[in-house]
């Protein structure tokens, strides 16, 4: 089992296994759907405030993503950026010490509708001081309390929630006798 102290001192790679098991889960329940038309794109850089785009028919979604060890998220800092993004969303995942995931925390529109008006949100405080002590707005976030988030239980209800409602019966994947998909 890992400890507390892995998650803050290996804190960008949590978040990175955090991510690439998001999208394998998030991948692997769509096919099981029988849904393969859905695509994937990872940012660079966090410059635009989201992490990562996934898209299924006229659904685009950009999506910050935020991780703790808590049941439900704290005040969270979201990119302003984000709301200028057709569908921008943040999901705040909950993980394990051994980075299990879930339940998640949503703030977002319906499927295709914008974030929520950031408007009203207070701009955090940078996390570092400045040479004399202070510690300057981030003017280009908006912290967002955790009670503006939903409880999202499955992985399933997260991509309902994403994209709409999506079929429940799976395609079935027929096998040739050598072991290959027909």
């Amino acid at each position: 089992m890992a400890s507390i102290d892995m998650h803050s001192h290996h804190s960008t790679l949590r978040e990175r296994i955090v991510e690439h098991v998001f999208v394998g889960e998030a991948l692997r329940t769509l096919w099981q759907r029988g849904i393969t038309d859905v695509e994937v794109l990872r940012s660079e850089f966090d410059a635009h405030g989201y992490d990562l785009v996934m898209g299924r028919g006229s659904v685009v979604r950009h999506i910050q993503f935020k991780t703790g060890i808590r049941s439900k998220p704290a005040p969270v800092s979201v990119g302003r950026a984000l709301a200028d993004k057709p569908s921008g969303c943040v999901i705040w995942i909950c993980v394990t010490l051994d980075l299990d995931l879930g339940p998640f925390w949503w703030f977002g529109g319906a499927p295709g509708e914008p974030l929520p008006d950031l408007s009203g949100f207070a701009s955090p405080k940078r996390i570092g001081r400045r040479e004399g002590g202070d510690r300057p707005l981030r003017v280009n976030h908006s912290k967002v309390p955790a009670k503006h988030f939903q409880r999202i239980d499955t992985m399933d209800a997260m991509l309902e929630t994403l994209f709409g409602p999506l079929p429940h019966d799976a395609a079935p994947v027929v096998a040739d006798d050598a072991g290959a998909e027909a």
